[in-house]
């Protein structure tokens, strides 16, 4: 049967109106991958770390990730409150972010860790992370965690040992401890039994916020410690300026793990570099938003280690900085 010119004129427009749509689908651009989130696990407050949080932002850079760019960054702070790290791990988590970076030493790594076994995970420690079950090994960590191990424990009898060579007569050294710190029995342990192998007496002082401070300062004199030995913690690091102040004012020898103290009128420091720990593990979450794997990514070991003196301040306690200690010193501060 013919078929009239104006049906077939009909018939084609209505085949050309039905192929429109998958035309026109076809034409469209294809959608961007989402942007990769990583989620900032701290434990202190972040006034305090900016600008070790601005050394991990050099770290993600040197990687070719910009926050805003091309990589978003969730922050969780715990605000020295490590026991609110397990649920913001579990946060993290729960938004599937790319990858946990866990900062401010070993509380934010140990919360992260139990969070999760497969969202790969980026530390920051100063404990050796296989004793604290981090990973398998240093060279292959295996599972879905990898990242720095800044000597902190490790340093610790060197460093007792310049704090006894500037205050040769302190008979009683106190110990500033975080007791929530997981490391922090063990650490103190290890103080006491080098302390005592010297002769000397060790006075625990401890401190799980900064509303104990004046108590355990108080406390120092009032038992007559001829100078202070602070371990290495989130919460003293977060309180530089409240610590090194209760030191000055109580007339205390302070030795602390990190220069910022000294910087900020400390006595003496001797410590690895924070910033390049956290450079560190922005290079390697960069590394694992590219598509690297963390068990296979070594624990990166900052090995800068340096000891810094403010003469101000020895002066200031009436204490004559020993040459010897001088000469070690990468840095003094007159």
């Amino acid at each position: 049967m013919a078929i009239s010119i104006a049906r077939r004129h009909f018939i084609a427009a209505l085949g050309s109106t039905a192929a429109w749509p998958l035309a026109a689908r076809a034409q469209q651009p294809a959608k961007e991958p989402a942007m990769p989130v990583v989620g900032f696990l701290g434990s202190t407050s972040p006034g305090p770390y900016m600008p070790y949080v601005a050394a991990f932002r050099e770290g993600l850079r040197d990687g070719g990730y910009v926050e805003g760019r091309n990589v978003g960054i969730e922050f969780r702070w715990a605000e020295s409150q490590y026991e609110r790290l397990p649920a913001l791990a579990a946060d993290l988590v729960g938004r599937n972010v790319s990858v946990i970076v866990a900062a401010g030493g070993d509380p934010p790594a140990v919360a992260a860790k139990a969070a999760t076994a497969t969202i790969p995970i980026v530390f920051q420690t100063g404990t050796d992370p296989v004793k604290l079950g981090l990973v398998a090994s240093l060279n292959r960590p295996g599972g879905n965690a990898t990242g720095a191990s800044f000597l902190s424990v490790e340093l610790e009898p060197k460093r007792l040992e310049l704090l006894r060579e500037l205050v040769p007569k302190a008979t009683v050294i106190g110990y500033l401890e975080n007791p929530k710190n997981p490391t922090a029995a063990v650490r103190t342990e290890a103080m006491q039994t080098a302390l005592r192998a010297g002769g000397q007496q060790i006075l625990v002082l401890n401190a799980g916020s900064e509303r104990d401070f004046d108590t355990v300062f108080a406390m120092l004199a009032q038992q007559n410690a001829g100078a202070l030995f602070v371990a290495g913690d989130g919460l003293f690091r977060s309180r530089i300026a409240q610590v090194v102040a209760l030191a000055a004012r109580y007339r205390v020898p302070a030795s602390y793990n990190a220069r910022e103290f000294v910087e900020a009128g400390g006595l003496m420091s001797y410590g690895t570099s924070l910033a390049d720990a956290y450079r560190q593990i922005g290079v390697y979450a960069g590394r694992i938003l590219k598509g690297e794997n963390p068990a296979d990514l070594p624990v990166q070991q900052s090995t800068k280690v340096e000891l810094v003196i403010n003469l101000k301040t020895a002066k200031s306690l009436g204490l004559a900085v020993p040459q010897t200690l001088l000469v070690e010193a990468e840095e003094v501060i007159e």
